[in-house]
């Protein structure tokens, strides 16, 4: 029996299992270590290692040798976080490794374990409740984990275990990134060690003020609602302080404007200088980065950001060797790399983010194509050197000699691992993917007025002007979601919608990142018009490019998260263009979502009703007269059931005809074997009846 192409992405995690992650490179550059699935099904994530000079590999640990019959078990707060970071494997999933070379710690199924990495030995610490984020301090002497609202630390060999802080009440946490951080600043981390492994910064964060949102499980009514803490736009948000932290316990607190600045962006602290801390306001137009006295708490402005739309969050400000701050900004119109305010990445780059700093340099992600990401080095000189070349995304992982570089390019369908010694040949790490059930074959294109980068595939096989298909869209289309880049693996979803008997156009529209200051800010209060405006423009011009080839008379559109905000808006504002749309777990009321995301782009919704109002579904649903299915996890707790319940309440009260495929137990991600495949059997069967397929 063959396995349909949407059941083996599900299984494979859209083939990313496999794939070497979480990479690592020792000091000396001798050792590469990473998180690596045994095959390209098993979902269980093993620590590896891989030897530079033998270029050899071996298992460290394998977490089915150290659980035996008991498997994995995940505690609540472990499931949320994973949640926050979209994290669908098991097993190891994350892991850290000390400035010395000798220890790695992880957590697994709730438990603390420590690596002696010279003689490969793993042993289970004691520890107190299920633990969370577990990091060595840079001397490896002692690892910190988070646990039960609680930063605790431990011997590496099991000794002292005890508690550095613990909280004072129910809605107090101490060592965890909150919700905001988590889901909307990239910030997963609570805590960082100092350099000399004496005492540490650590989060503490208060959700007393944020209101309590409840999330059932109708199909189990005999089971209590679970309680949650959401900020929606324009409510509380946490009360979110920093700390210094030393080993006795104890604490004195970083002090900045918080009335101002209410946002704790990014922490880093490196050997090179002081604690440097960004921090944000509200309304995301201001920010400073500021240094930290950690004996008084006192932090000083090292720099101050601006912008009349919102301060973009980047790469957290380090410290260069030489003592010099490096910042990734908006300066001038593009994404730079600055060196005490001084931009050293000129024009032309997009700047994605930093990959490490020298004495003389920075290592960066960066694109001059869009649809490319490439590594560069940035000399302090004026130099610029491009480390990567050809039409693929990029990214590297640097210590002492030794760079390893992951790419995934248009040419071939996969990812390759190359470890990089000054001194020798490239070598590979094995990749273990399962291998595609086909290549797609994608045509990039700048469509339209503003050079949208757009995908066009076809089904296979099929001959130019022989049949006027119909058209599936299928963007995501929102800020930090871009879809079309130069690479292979990400057209195997859109390949497959295509042989279902479609033309279909991925596009990006402004608002997107790797298109710089402008481009990105185009969308500031206005959602529902620039970025389907795009998707229009988009349609027009392949339409024009293929007239023999495509039918403008059945167009379907399809999308998930923000992607279902656009797809369920196309049928509703522009019934002219579009025919017939899927929406997954759509946001269709931006008053209820959260407060970090929707007043960076929407602003307050109690000084700024009106830009809620016209960027709000609602309103629209009078107008409805296309097939629309919407579906929706009713376990959500990032774009709540209640997007999906409104709308439909107020499609209903209009008396318009929709369909409504609720997904109990599911939440923001759908992994599940069974319910990834029918769910997209469903949707294109949907798109089929209604567009002709």
């Amino acid at each position: 029996m063959t396995v349909s192409y949407p059941r083996l992405a599900a299984r494979t995690l859209r083939f990313t299992l496999g794939i070497p992650r979480n990479i690592t490179v020792s000091p000396d550059g001798r050792t590469v270590r990473f998180i690596r699935t045994p095959d390209g099904v098993t979902r269980t994530g093993q620590l590896w290692e891989y030897d530079v000079e033998t270029r050899t590999e071996s298992v460290l640990v394998d977490p089915v040798e150290l659980l035996g019959e008991a498997g994995e078990q995940l505690s609540a707060e472990e499931r949320s976080r994973r949640e926050r970071s979209r994290e669908s494997a098991a097993g190891l999933v994350g892991y850290d490794v000390d400035e010395t070379g000798r220890w790695a710690c992880f957590t697994l199924s709730g438990q603390l374990w420590a690596v002696h990495l010279g003689a490969k030995a793993v042993h289970s610490l004691p520890s107190v409740g299920a633990v969370i984020d577990p990091h060595l301090d840079p001397t490896g002497r002692l690892i910190a984990y988070a646990s039960g609202g609680a930063l605790r630390v431990i011997g590496v060999n099991g000794q002292d275990e005890r508690a550095l802080v613990e909280p004072g009440s129910a809605t107090e946490v101490w060592g965890q990134a909150e919700f905001i951080a988590a889901e909307e600043m990239e910030r997963f981390r609570g805590f960082w060690w100092a350099p000399d492994g004496q005492s540490l910064l650590v989060e503490r964060y208060d959700e007393a003020p944020v209101q309590t949102w409840h999330i059932a499980d109708p199909e189990h009514p005999e089971r209590e609602p679970v309680a949650q803490r959401y900020p929606a736009a324009g409510t509380p948000n946490a009360d979110v302080t920093l700390w210094h932290v030393a080993l006795d316990g104890t604490r004195t607190q970083v002090q900045w404007d918080r009335a101002t600045y209410e946002y704790l962006g990014r922490v880093s602290w490196n050997p090179h200088g002081a604690p440097v801390i960004q921090v944000l306001s509200r309304d995301q137009k201001s920010s400073q980065i500021l240094t930290v006295d950690v004996t008084t708490g006192r932090t000083d402005v090292r720099h101050e950001l601006a912008d009349v739309a919102w301060v973009e969050l980047s790469s957290a400000p380090r410290f260069a060797p030489d003592g010099s701050l490096v910042t990734v900004e908006d300066a001038a119109g593009w994404r730079r790399v600055l060196r005490d305010g001084v931009a050293i990445s000129p024009d032309g780059w997009q700047v994605r983010g930093l990959v490490d700093v020298f004495e003389d340099c920075v290592i960066a992600t960066a694109s001059q194509e869009p649809t490319e990401v490439h590594v560069v080095r940035f000399g302090f000189d004026g130099t610029i050197t491009e480390i990567t070349k050809g039409a693929a995304v990029h990214g590297a992982v640097i210590g002492g000699p030794t760079t390893v570089v992951v790419r995934s390019g248009l040419d071939v369908v996969g990812t390759t691992v190359m470890v990089h010694r000054e001194d020798a040949e490239p070598a590979p790490v094995a990749v273990l993917a399962e291998p595609a059930p086909h290549e797609p074959v994608v045509t990039i294109v700048a469509a339209g007025e503003h050079q949208l980068r757009t995908a066009i595939l076809f089904p296979a096989g099929h001959e130019p002007g022989s049949r006027r298909l119909p058209v599936l869209m299928d963007p995501y289309g929102g800020p930090h979601g871009q879809r079309v880049i130069a690479s292979a693996r990400a057209f195997l979803e859109p390949q497959w919608l295509a042989d279902q008997g479609f033309c279909v156009i991925v596009s990006d529209p402004r608002g997107t990142p790797g298109r710089g200051h402008a481009w990105e800010r185009a969308v500031l209060h206005e959602f529902a018009t620039v970025t389907l405006d795009d998707q229009v423009a988009a349609l027009e011009a392949v339409a024009k490019a293929y007239p023999d080839d495509v039918d403008t008379t059945r167009v379907g559109i399809t999308g998930w998260s923000y992607g279902g905000y656009l797809s369920a808006l196309a049928v509703l504002k522009r019934p002219d263009v579009f025919h017939a749309a899927v929406a997954g777990a759509p946001v269709t009321e931006w008053r209820l979502y959260d407060t970090c995301y929707t007043e960076r782009y929407m602003g307050d919704p109690r000084t700024q009703p009106e830009v809620y109002d016209r960027n709000s579904l609602l309103p629209l649903a009078p107008g409805l007269e296309r097939p629309l299915m919407i579906i929706h996890g009713l376990a959500d707790d990032n774009v709540v059931a209640a997007h999906t319940l409104q709308l439909s309440s107020a499609l209903l009260a209009a008396g318009r005809p929709h369909t409504v495929l609720p997904l109990s137990g599911v939440t923001h991600m759908t992994p599940q074997e069974v319910v990834a495949e029918n769910l997209k059997l469903l949707q294109v069967q949907f798109l089929k009846d209604h567009l002709g397929a």
